[in-house]
């Protein structure tokens, strides 16, 4: 039996842009994304602290180090600037893995979404 877990979470960074122009997707800093373990690409759950929206998406690479988190395309309608979110991703782990799996989760400083 195979059931998912909780893979990467980004919890409570602070929400840079909203640009529904653009077609799809949230930016977020590659550090952000390097310390999580989440890749380009990746589908991603979106939770807004803020409002209590709850959506998928998939996570391109930002600017290092620049704390960006941009929800793009039709996301951007989910969020407003400054809004608090979590970043989660998935992953589908046989049953007995998934008993000894460790995610990575961090927790940047809201203010600035930095890591440190």
């Amino acid at each position: 039996m195979q059931i998912q877990v909780v893979k990467s979470k980004i919890h409570r960074v602070k929400v840079t842009g909203a640009d529904l122009n653009y077609i799809g997707s949230i930016t977020i800093d590659e550090a952000l994304m390097d310390a999580s373990n989440i890749i380009e690409g990746e589908k991603v759950s979106i939770v807004n602290i803020n409002n209590g929206e709850r959506f998928e998406t998939y996570a391109i690479k930002g600017a290092k180090n620049s704390g960006e988190i941009t929800l793009n395309g039709p996301a951007a309608r989910k969020v407003q600037k400054d809004d608090i979110i979590i970043i989660i991703s998935y992953a589908t782990l046989d049953f007995e893995e998934a008993k000894t799996f460790h995610p990575w989760i961090i927790f940047p400083n809201e203010k600035d979404n930095s890591l440190t």
